[in-house]
């Protein structure tokens, strides 16, 4: 019988201007799990999962769901730099960080500054963050609700949500997600030129996952993370798109738990 954890969503100062809610559960190896474009319920899932058998911190990037925007000017190394800090405010050592679209950008960040070693491990499910010559990631914010479907999901039939079905609230709030992703990734879009050539520089073993059908960031782009790191290895997931771990999840988690049995957690 599976074991049921109890996640806590709590608040943190991160400096006097800024507060970070995220939600915490389970015990043991700490797990820090980063979400999308789509906000904290696309890894909900994820954090579920591990929180049986580790410490799980699932953060909600500033900006998203309401809550505090991190400036104007600020970006993605922003970002890192902010859940570095976190990790340490909260002494965490031996992190696995997880991180989904735009959260595993964060993650790959944060691995290469990690100059205090508190990462020991890292996952990259379709992330966005590097660039492939002559195969543009898709511009996200050009695409209608039928499209964003098209693009994002092997089934898209099955994950199409007509904007017209839903309340007032909802939309907004997805609007305002959008809004905060074009502030942090908007330009250059979605990518940092540099980043691709300085991953050689992680030796954490990583993992990389991709939805075959992933047509946001094709698996080109999985293919060159993996290869771009010192230590990685990549693996497809099939009859998925750019959230496998929505399409697919128990074929996702095989991954990320055969990745953890082998680190001997």
């Amino acid at each position: 019988m599976p074991i049921v954890t109890t996640s806590h969503i709590q608040t943190t100062q991160l400096r006097p201007d800024l507060s970070l809610t995220f939600s915490e559960a389970g015990s043991g190896r700490p797990a820090l799990i980063l979400h999308g474009g789509g906000g904290p319920f696309t890894v909900a899932g994820i954090a579920e999962h591990l929180s049986s058998s580790m410490h799980t911190f699932l953060p909600t990037h500033p900006g998203w769901n309401g809550t505090e925007q991190l400036g104007d000017s600020a970006g993605i190394e922003e970002l890192a730099q902010l859940y570095l800090a976190f990790l340490e405010m909260k002494d965490l050592r031996d992190v696995l960080v997880i991180g989904s679209s735009l959260g595993g950008w964060i993650g790959a960040e944060m691995a290469l500054r990690d100059r205090a070693g508190l990462i020991s491990g890292l996952i990259l499910v379709d992330a966005v963050g590097v660039e492939i010559v002559g195969e543009p990631i898709r511009d996200f914010f050009a695409l209608n609700a039928r499209e964003v479907a098209e693009y994002s999901y092997h089934d898209a039939g099955r994950f199409y949500v007509d904007p017209s079905s839903l309340a007032p609230q909802q939309l907004a709030g997805r609007q305002a997600n959008m809004a905060a992703m074009r502030a942090v990734a908007g330009q250059p879009y979605m990518h940092r030129p540099e980043l691709l050539g300085q991953l050689k520089a992680v030796r954490i073993p990583a993992l990389v996952l991709w939805g075959e059908s992933d047509r946001i960031v094709t698996p080109a782009y999985g293919r060159a993370y993996a290869q771009g790191f010192g230590n990685a290895q990549f693996e497809l997931i099939e009859r998925a798109g750019h959230l496998p771990q929505l399409e697919q999840p128990a074929a996702t988690l095989a991954r990320i738990d055969a990745y953890l049995s082998a680190q001997g957690t």
